[in-house]
């Protein structure tokens, strides 16, 4: 076998081995199984109680009950960005859709659901209500399950709150009065009037819960699950964490207790969505993330401190609830206005914030200024490339001189012959003499990685690219371009291999192939290394960066071609202003003639 065939299965094998690490690490989306019918199922009946699978019952193990609308009265939502209900069992805010975000691009694509109610598929809720403390039962506090009556308004909207009451029977009276504004947050005020001859003592909670698993596509790069913030401290837990905390509350409820001095927030965080407990600023409480394995229910709380409310006084605790898409700008304007405690870092900007954060703010200014995501991509190519041309700069003189002292290298080999360490301390001086630094060609490079993986960060965690068109066929940057090679880029009536078989590697779109093309041409720009086994991999490499690239969102492909195309046209700047002039074509014409075997 000639050293070509086998520099060509060289290459064929370290092809096949980087595709399957890339499958290893991006695996297609799990298919989460549809829960079972939870209609007899319960959740958590107060701040301190596991779900169980029984009937509603009272006192200690009430729970949250199945409903259907028309037994229990509802309040309809409706804002500029949400619509729903309120259910009047325990006021669970149950039922909550986003207008504004169909949930496929196909024509009359339903929108998005955030909150479900039990009974209903992933049933996903907030609750409020109150846990006795002294001598008070649980009978005598409003729970999950507890019918209030509507007190005040029918609809609620920006600037139009409603009131609940409920009245124990026994001389306390609770009200719940919930605002919203215009986007996506909440502002319940829970109040109790002691109507007694004596002293009580109670608390209020907040509760947010998760009937199984949600659906959802599983990426390393971006977390799912709970999201909380504890005194400026961060901490995000994934689900299968959460059975496996080491405080138990009850029988077989394992959980986590944080106690938050001032300033905190907690709730779950999808992928571009989010639900979560904030109470006032300068709030203490008790942040409580839990695992109810009889139900498959998750669920955070926030555990306020205990009040006594003297006879014939009144009390009442005031907290938010944010219900809705992360987008940015309204999470920064919540940050600001109302004092919610490092509210931002609720995207989840990772280990490279100090990155992904500019990086974002930037992509976001050039998108309102130009209008179009995929511009403003390119856009910030340019700038970054702008950037670093300094570096790029250093880099190309580096090679350029490297190339001047080939002649000079040569030699030095064959006066050292076999004596590699002379040939090293020759080298070494050769380039002090010329002042050269051979590592200087990495500089562009480095900056580089971070970068990359900063913005595949960024287009992966950030609603703002979600559904976010470019031109043409390219309607939503955040996937993977959806044209293919094997129809003639849509021109023949044949239909693609799905996204979860493996044969959809060489279903290339458009921007894919661009990007092989980009790197090729790149290449051109020096003649192939003379080295057999070098020339190989550097003739293979832009063909596998396409097929691993090809299932990457179209904005971060679309962002490398852009890298590739002002790195060609740098370089070859750079390289014909120092005197050499690089023969693009000639190299591509040598890349296609057949190589003589060597001889045996």
């Amino acid at each position: 076998m000639d050293d070509q065939n086998k520099n060509l299965i060289l290459a064929t094998a370290l092809s096949f081995v980087v595709i399957l690490v890339w499958f290893l690490l991006f695996p297609p989306a799990d298919v989460v199984p549809p829960a079972p019918d939870s209609v007899a199922e319960q959740a958590v009946a107060t701040a301190e109680q596991a779900a169980t699978a029984a009937a509603p019952a009272t006192g200690t193990d009430s729970a949250v009950a199945s409903e259907t609308p028309v037994e229990i009265p509802r309040i309809r939502i409706d804002t500029p960005d949400l619509s729903g209900s309120i259910s009047m069992a325990g006021g669970r805010i149950d039922d909550l859709s986003l207008k504004r975000y169909p949930e496929t691009l196909a024509p009359g694509s339903p929108t998005v659901k955030l909150l479900t109610a039990v009974g209903s598929d992933f049933a996903y809720y907030a609750v409020y209500g109150w846990t006795p403390a002294g001598d008070l039962s649980f009978d005598a506090v409003p729970g999950p399950n507890t019918r209030w009556s509507v007190a005040s308004g029918d609809v609620l909207a920006p600037g139009k709150p409603v009131g609940l009451r409920w009245d124990n029977g026994a001389g306390l009276v609770f009200t719940r009065q919930i605002a919203i504004d215009e986007h996506y947050l909440f502002t319940v005020t829970d109040a109790v009037q002691n109507n007694t001859a004596a002293e009580v003592r109670l608390a209020q909670y907040g509760l947010i819960a998760r009937h199984g698993h949600p659906p959802s596509q599983k990426i390393w790069v971006r977390h799912e699950g709970i999201v909380q913030m504890s005194d400026s401290r961060l901490k995000e837990t994934d689900y299968s964490a959460m059975p496996k905390f080491d405080v138990v509350e009850r029988e077989g409820t394992p959980a986590e207790v944080i106690d938050v001095a001032a300033n905190g927030w907690i709730g779950f965080t999808d992928a571009y969505w989010m639900t979560v407990l904030a109470p006032m600023p300068g709030q203490a409480f008790t942040a409580v993330t839990k695992y109810v394995p009889a139900n498959d229910v998750y669920q955070t709380e926030t555990r306020m401190p205990t009040m006594a409310v003297a006879a014939g006084a009144k009390a009442e605790v005031q907290s938010m609830l944010f219900a809705g898409a992360k987008e940015w700008e309204t999470i920064r304007a919540y940050e600001k206005g109302q004092k919610i405690d490092r509210f931002i870092d609720s995207i989840d900007w990772g280990w490279f914030f100090f990155l992904t954060k500019p990086i974002f703010w930037l992509l976001h200014t050039l998108h309102g200024l130009i209008g179009n995501m995929g511009l403003a991509i390119i856009a910030l190519t340019l700038f970054l490339k702008a950037l670093l041309f300094p570096l790029a700069y250093k880099s190309y003189i580096s090679m350029a001189r490297m190339k001047e002292l080939q002649p000079e290298m040569e030699a030095l080999k064959e006066r050292c012959g076999d004596d590699r360490q002379k040939l090293q301390q020759e080298t070494m001086k050769l380039y002090k003499e010329k002042k050269v630094n051979p590592a200087a060609g990495c500089l562009p490079i480095l900056p580089q990685i971070p970068i990359f993986f900063s913005l595949y960060k960024v287009i992966f965690v950030t609603i703002e690219l979600r559904q976010a068109p470019f031109f043409g066929w390219i309607k939503d940057l955040s996937v993977p371009d959806p044209s293919s090679i094997l129809n003639l880029f849509g021109l023949l009536p044949y239909a693609t291999p799905d996204a979860s078989s493996f044969l959809h590697i060489i279903s290339l779109g458009v921007l894919p192939i661009l990007l092989g093309i980009s790197m090729w041409l790149q290449q051109r720009l020096n003649p192939a290394p003379t080295d057999a086994t070098q020339a190989a991999i550097f003739a293979w490499m832009p063909w596998i960066f396409m097929f691993m690239l090809g299932s990457f969102a179209s904005g971060l492909v679309l962002y490398w071609i852009g890298n590739n195309t002002i790195t060609f046209t740098q370089q070859y700047i750079i390289m014909r202003s120092h005197g050499h002039h690089p023969k693009v074509f000639g190299n591509i014409l040598s890349s296609f003639r057949r190589k003589k075997p060597l001889p045996k």
